[in-house]
């Protein structure tokens, strides 16, 4: 029934056989929307002219799907009004499926509403109805749409006629195409009498009937690129005239005012210059304009998404570059950290070392010291000695004197004396020795710390020598700025010596004249020597010399 019924109202042959030929595998259950699109497409929608009556089409699928999918809400239009908003949104939707319609189409039909109210556009009661959309969906659906008019939302202290006349109209202008539409009266060609008639201009036509429910046409007046639109002076008591030229006829109409006849002359002329054109009717090229500049913002849109991706891309790289670069900054932060601690242990070690060594070499001359000072002491000590030994000594010499006087006597005593002395000198020997290896050891700690004082000495004296040449520098440096001051205060005199000089020398010229050059003309002679003046010179000074005479 469904492919007979869209068959007849799209003017295609419908063909029974092909019907049971395409579903003959399919008579276990029922027909799903994707069983049933191909054989509507391949044998329905494929046969279609462009013969078939579009609002009889529309009305079919709106009997099709209005009671399934219409809301149970009562609503302020009709049924009629409701077909009508569900055929202006299948113009306004989105070309993909499901259809859906945006908010800009929404703004734009609610505004061809209130205008054909006569009520004023409420803007920021549109924004309002924006922010709170759902997010999730791009759109509203046929019924969502039908609901919101229906509702009264955007018509308060509208009447339910005024509604739907307002739907009416915008339905007129934007599926049947009529660009204008009222009454007017037009001149007959036979009886040449004037009537009354219902006139609906569309992009290539203008019919006109009986009265607006268009139920009785009376006939079309054909426009093409050829026709063209004129205004009359009034006459035989007919005002508010113009006339349209076709191919074949001349029609002569009557407004009901100059306002009526200046809208229509002007719809027709515009009518006209479309055809010329070749153009689409207007609102379905601004339709066109809306749908591709959403397309080249949508566009915009991804690319400026894209855009934004690659730049988080590049950013979320940068991160990862910035964070790689912190960790190795870190690591070497670390590694620096780690050094300068080994370093600055290093130089404690080094500096207890040196110190340990200090202390080392402090305590070695302390015992050094404190062995020289023992060995002097011994050393006295021996000294002391020695001189009681040499005392000791001069008395047995007095004793040897006075025993080899008493030798005869005291043989006994002698002998004695003479194992003592022998005993004594084994003994001074040895003393000799002792005293011999104390010297080389006072030698040897004299050396040690002689050299110790040399190299303090030598220290002193390289610091002394430094001192010395630092004071030499800066002593040669004042000698210098103050030199260069001189030189400076000397080039001023010269220079303010030359400047006055010149001065005086610019005011007697007379009298002086700068050593220059000669020229390669014949040299003058005067008393003042050769090449003294110029002739121009020489010429003034002879005038004034004449006057002088003159004068005398």
């Amino acid at each position: 029934v469904l492919s007979h019924n869209l068959c007849t109202v799209l003017k295609v042959p419908h063909d029974p056989v092909a019907l049971e030929e395409h579903f003959r595998d399919d008579d276990e259950g029922p027909v799903s929307n994707q069983g049933y699109m191909p054989y509507l497409n391949k044998f329905i929608l494929e046969k279609v002219q462009d013969n078939f009556d579009k609002i009889e089409f529309n009305r079919m699928c709106w009997t099709l799907c209005v009671k399934k999918n219409l809301t149970k809400n009562p609503l302020l239009i009709t049924e009629e009004d409701a077909f009508k908003v569900w055929v202006i949104f299948n113009f306004l939707s989105e070309d993909k499926y499901p259809l859906i319609i945006v908010p800009e189409e929404i703004e734009y039909l609610l505004k061809k509403l209130t205008e054909a109210m006569g009520g004023g556009w409420q803007q920021e009661q549109f924004e309002h109805y924006k922010i709170n959309f759902d997010d999730k969906k791009d759109g509203l659906s046929v019924w969502e749409l039908i609901e919101l008019i229906g509702n009264g939302q955007f018509s308060k202290g509208m009447d339910r006629q005024t509604v739907s006349m307002a739907i009416n109209e915008v339905f007129n202008e934007l599926i049947l195409d009529v660009l204008k539409q009222g009454y007017m009266m037009k001149k007959g060609h036979r009886r040449k009498n004037w009537t009354e008639r219902w006139f609906v201009l569309k992009p290539n036509i203008i019919s006109y009937y009986v009265s607006e429910d268009l139920k009785d046409k009376k006939g079309d007046i054909l426009l093409d690129e050829n026709c063209c639109v004129e205004s009359l002076p009034d006459k035989d008591g007919k005002k508010c005239l113009f006339l349209i030229k076709c191919f074949d006829k001349t029609f002569e109409i009557s407004a009901s005012d100059k306002k009526k006849k200046q809208e229509w002359i002007q719809a027709i002329h515009s009518t006209i210059h479309l055809l010329k054109l070749s153009s689409p009717p207007p609102h379905k090229e601004a339709r066109q304009r809306r749908k591709e500049l959403r397309k080249k913002l949508l566009a915009e849109q991804e690319e400026l998404e894209r855009q934004m991706k690659e730049l988080q891309a590049a950013n979320e790289n940068k991160q990862q570059e910035l964070e790689a670069v912190r960790k190795k900054l870190e690591e070497a932060a670390s590694r620096a950290a780690a050094e300068e601690k080994k370093r600055l242990q290093t130089q404690v070690e080094l500096q207890a070392r040196f110190s340990t060594e200090l202390e080392r070499e402090k305590l070695i001359r302390q015992q050094m010291e404190e062995q020289v000072a023992q060995k002097s002491s011994e050393l006295e000590q021996y000294l002391q000695r020695v001189r009681e030994l040499e005392d000791m000594y001069l008395k047995l010499q007095e004793a040897l004197e006075d025993e080899r006087q008493a030798r005869q006597d005291e043989e006994t005593v002698r002998k004695l004396q003479a194992r003592l002395l022998e005993e004594e000198s084994c003994k001074r020997a040895e003393l000799e020795k002792w005293h011999l290896e104390q010297q080389q050891a006072i030698q040897t700690t004299e050396a040690e710390k002689q050299e110790l004082e040399n190299q303090r000495v030598m220290k002193e004296q390289a610091l002394q020598e430094a001192m010395r040449q630092l004071e030499q520098l800066e002593l040669e440096r004042k000698q210098a700025l103050e030199q260069y001051e001189g030189v400076k205060k000397k080039l001023e005199m010269a220079t303010n010596k030359t400047k006055s000089w010149k001065d005086k020398v610019a005011q007697h010229e007379g009298l002086i004249r700068l050593i220059e050059p000669g020229s390669k003309n014949p040299h003058l002679i005067t008393n003042w020597g050769p090449a003294a003046f110029t002739e121009a010179e020489l010429e003034e000074r002879e005038k004034n010399w004449k006057g002088k005479k003159t004068t005398e």
